[in-house]
């Protein structure tokens, strides 16, 4: 998608236009990919708003006294369009779906509202609100659930602004949130520091790079659970894989398919994570939840539409990057 928007001269002569385009696209994208899961919708989400700011009259634009929070409602709305229709899409997905990785600090996803913190007990940093292990569970709540605790918790809109965004009353809104609230500590709970989790990945890099089975047990919870996400693009396991034995079985067949597969660290949705490559090519993003002392979950995204962005994210010496097919 292009970063390019409508013109519209009679507007833009002015300099209100591109003020407005600068000054609300990097937060509309960030609350977009929260909502959506996905990058690229993120982008065709936002990419829609604009379309609908240009098709108004001038004077009706000119009217519009906060444009920021004219093109939020605009966004959120189709964002829950989209959530609302996700599950039809689901139906015809080949295999598991898991969302759309984004590299560290890609700054179409990186900014916060920048608005006071006036509950800091029921907030979460914007670095956690986009870990892959909150994704997952953001996708589980319902649509209006979702946005009311996204809007809420982690962009800071009152309940008031949220709801006539989502045509429910304040205290529905709120009562969504708090039950999205309650479902976010599931994410969240045994979560290590950033050293800690790094190290255990390394663990799991070495030891899935060394194709030992012994090793990959040893880092592996006892009920781990491994999704992989192919999209029916490129070969994935279809269900979810549960148990070590099971994991780490896999994980070595991997290995054993593809010997010049090649792993190395990376961050994940600002959490630490890992990519695979061959032949100068990023095939696989994975994220990982760590369970102390354990890896407890691993998510591999391998579906080629959801790495996009991740083609100038290899490690130094993995070179001579092939285009993008």
């Amino acid at each position: 998608m292009s970063d390019m928007v409508p013109r519209d001269n009679r507007y833009e002569d002015s300099g209100s236009f591109l003020e407005v385009v600068r000054g609300e696209r990097l937060r509309l994208l960030s609350v977009a990919y929260n909502l959506l899961g996905s990058a690229s919708d993120a982008e065709d989400a936002v990419q829609e708003a604009y379309l609908r700011w240009y098709r108004q009259p001038s004077l009706e634009r000119k009217a519009i006294k906060t444009p920021g929070a004219w093109f939020t409602k605009v966004v959120t709305r189709i964002c829950l369009d989209q959530l609302r229709s996700a599950r039809r899409r689901r139906e015809i997905y080949v295999g598991e779906w898991l969302p759309e990785p984004i590299p560290a600090f890609d700054i179409r996803v990186n900014l916060s509202s920048g608005t006071a913190n006036d509950d800091p007990a029921d907030r979460i940093s914007l670095d956690e609100s986009v870990s892959m292990a909150l994704l997952i569970v953001l996708d589980k709540m319902s649509p209006a659930e979702r946005v009311s605790f996204v809007l809420h918790d982690v962009f800071q809109y009152s309940f008031a602004e949220i709801a006539e965004m989502v045509g429910r009353t304040p205290h529905a809104c709120r009562q969504l949130a708090s039950s999205a609230r309650k479902r976010v500590k599931t994410a969240t709970i045994g979560r290590v520091d950033h050293d800690e989790h790094r190290r255990i990945n390394q663990a799991f890099k070495d030891a899935w790079q060394e194709g030992s089975l012994k090793k990959l047990l040893n880092v592996l919870d006892p009920s781990v659970t491994a999704v992989t996400d192919g999209g029916g693009l490129v070969s994935a396991a279809i269900d979810p894989l549960v148990g070590a034995e099971q994991v780490a079985t896999f994980f070595k067949a991997v290995m054993l398919k593809q010997p010049n597969l090649n792993i190395s660290e990376a961050v994940v949705n600002y959490q630490p994570g890992l990519i695979g490559s061959a032949h100068g090519r990023v095939i696989a993003v994975v994220a990982t939840q760590i369970t102390m002392p354990r890896i407890s979950n691993i998510w591999a995204i391998r579906n080629p539409e959801k790495l996009r962005l991740w083609h100038n994210e290899l490690p130094e010496g993995d070179d001579h990057v092939l285009p993008i097919a």
